[in-house]
């Protein structure tokens, strides 16, 4: 039954802690129940709620259960009614009990509302309510010009290209624009002119019981979060050398390093290496698990728990490490999310009956947790189960302090990056969008001693591989994008050139090309400037809250 009060926490909690609504739920160490079943459990039932909540009230079982909150009520009716298994609890639990009392209105009332909408079929009537609910946000009328499509990424260490066109995507037909995909579940797709192995498809599509999805040959990726994978390796077969992903969980660059990897090296006698690690222990956890669902764990080398500021780069296990891909902790102040803190439509809650009942002391059960749970008494008032808004990250005032220390914790991480001895490429990216976190970090680096020292400079655009060339988004000097980008943006010294800006990479949000905020921008020197002594020390590279601000990207296998 934690899986249900684990559910109202994470929807309900504050997200002043930055990152994705996913990336949150995976990084919580609170949770009883497995996240992948918390983010599954929520996304379900935030496809069903407008019908979940017509079934609830004309049931009426909220005002006969006083135990159940809106909230709570529609997840386990949402598993009542729609799960393989029914309610995750045991048969006596009060809260199972509660639902089961009432299960012949709640059925009824659920072929009541499945003939009002003439469908024969439960995916006929999934397909209904979404209808419903896209009619419903366009009612409410959005100006975002934005298109969200489902990214998916072709994972080369168990398949190719051009096998998944003749299998996953065989019946999808090509379309030329990611306006053209719509928003429903139909089956086209888009190839990705810039990131090669990355298609698109309509955000209704859903591949979570597809043989390619199961067997890691598909992974669920945002397109930004695989620039800095590539934008590292490039086009070339010829990179020489182990790589190093210093900030890696859940896991998403590193395993696209090795597919490119795997598809350089296709039909060669070529071995290369990845270490890769995170400083949490428990986002490491998850970072071994995609590694080995993605087929990487013979050239991927997890270190658990390992702070990458704590590392020697003079260590003998470190000679050969020419490339380093560090996606470290940030704001998330570009995120947006498709799933992001699902809104959920909430069943009105019962005004409180006044009973004898009430008045009696309760005898407290074991198994009986529900006055104890986190974010009850919210769920219980709340009309919209979304404790932000969508857009709220972006939006929210982080003040400056927060940001100047995140600011200076990326830069330390980048400079300690260029101090391995045999490195010549490195990436740096972030989910945000100030420039303080950005461009300015850029211009930090390369303006300090290590960069100038050892021969860094920054990757130009002429140099970077066709598609990161191609990409129009580039470097800016102000936070001005928006024209109302928050967080002193004017005030950040960026003391950048045209040529050097040129070279950095930016997404936004709200546009047409169906990506949150990010920014990308790789570091390089000649192999002349290899084999430098190391003069930095080790230090302390992040805090608990720094590591749950992290990581923006679809995770793994299921977004």
């Amino acid at each position: 039954m934690s899986l249900y009060y684990d559910a109202v926490s994470v929807l309900t909690a504050p997200s002043s802690t930055g990152g994705s609504f996913k990336s949150r739920i995976y990084s919580s160490r609170n949770l009883k129940s497995s996240p992948a079943q918390i983010y599954a459990l929520v996304i379900e039932a935030s496809k069903w709620d407008i019908l979940l909540k017509e079934v609830i009230e004309a049931a009426g079982i909220l005002k006969h259960e006083p135990k159940l909150t809106p909230l709570l009520a529609l997840l386990l009716v949402h598993d009542h009614l729609l799960a393989k298994n029914g309610i995750a609890a045991n048969a006596n639990h009060p809260l199972r009990q509660a639902i089961e009392r009432h299960k012949t209105r709640l059925n009824g009332e659920f072929v009541k509302a499945r003939v009002r909408r003439g469908c024969a079929s439960i995916p006929d009537l999934k397909a209904a309510v979404l209808r419903e609910k896209q009619a419903a946000q366009g009612a409410v009328g959005t100006s975002s010009t934005a298109v969200y499509p489902r990214w998916v990424r072709i994972n080369n260490l168990r398949t190719t290209m051009e096998e998944q066109l003749q299998s996953t995507f065989k019946s999808y037909t090509r379309v030329n624009s990611l306006a053209e995909l719509g928003e429903k579940d139909e089956a086209k797709l888009y190839v990705d002119p810039h990131v090669p192995d990355l298609v698109a498809v309509a955000p209704g599509v859903d591949f979570t019981s597809s043989p390619a999805y199961k067997n890691g040959q598909i992974i669920l990726q945002d397109k930004a979060s695989c620039f800095p994978a590539y934008l590292l390796l490039g086009d070339s077969e010829d990179w020489s050398g182990d790589l190093l992903d210093g900030c890696a969980a859940p896991g998403n660059k590193t395993t696209h390093m090795a597919s490119l990897l795997a598809k350089h090296a296709a039909g060669r006698d070529v071995t290369r290496h990845i270490v890769s690690m995170d400083a949490s222990k428990v986002r490491s956890k998850t970072l071994q698990k995609m590694v080995s669902a993605a087929g990487a764990d013979n050239i991927v080398t997890v270190l658990q728990g390992q702070d990458f500021l704590a590392l020697d780069p003079t260590e003998e296990r470190f000679a050969n490490v020419t490339g380093l891909l560090l996606d470290p902790s940030c704001s998330g102040s570009g995120i947006v999310g498709r799933d992001d803190v699902p809104k959920l439509a909430l069943p009105a809650a019962a005004s409180t009956p006044t009973s004898k009942s009430q008045g009696k002391k309760r005898k407290r059960r074991h198994d009986d947790e529900e006055e104890t749970q986190p974010g009850n008494a919210a769920a219980a008032t709340s009309t919209s189960a979304s404790a932000t808004d969508e857009n709220e990250i972006a939006s929210a005032t982080l003040d400056r302090d927060r940001l100047t220390k995140l600011s200076n914790l990326q830069a330390r991480i980048v400079e300690h990056a260029l101090s391995f001895p045999a490195a010549t490429r490195v990436t740096y990216s972030t989910c945000s969008i100030h420039l303080i976190e950005n461009e300015a970090v850029v211009s930090r680096v390369l303006a300090s001693d290590v960069a100038r020292s050892r021969g860094w400079r920054i990757m130009r655009r002429e140099e970077q591989p066709r598609g990161m060339k191609a990409w129009p988004h580039r470097g800016v000097r102000t936070e001005s994008r928006y024209g109302d980008v928050k967080g002193d943006g004017e005030a950040t010294p960026v003391d950048l050139s045209d040529e050097e800006l040129e070279a950095c990479l930016r997404c936004w949000a709200d546009d047409e090309e169906g990506l949150g905020g990010f920014f990308v921008a790789g570091f390089v020197r000649d192999e002349g400037s290899v084999d430098c002594p190391s003069t930095k020390e080790p230090a302390s590279q992040e805090t608990d809250e720094d590591t749950e601000a992290s990581d923006g990207e679809w995770e793994g296998f299921s977004d």
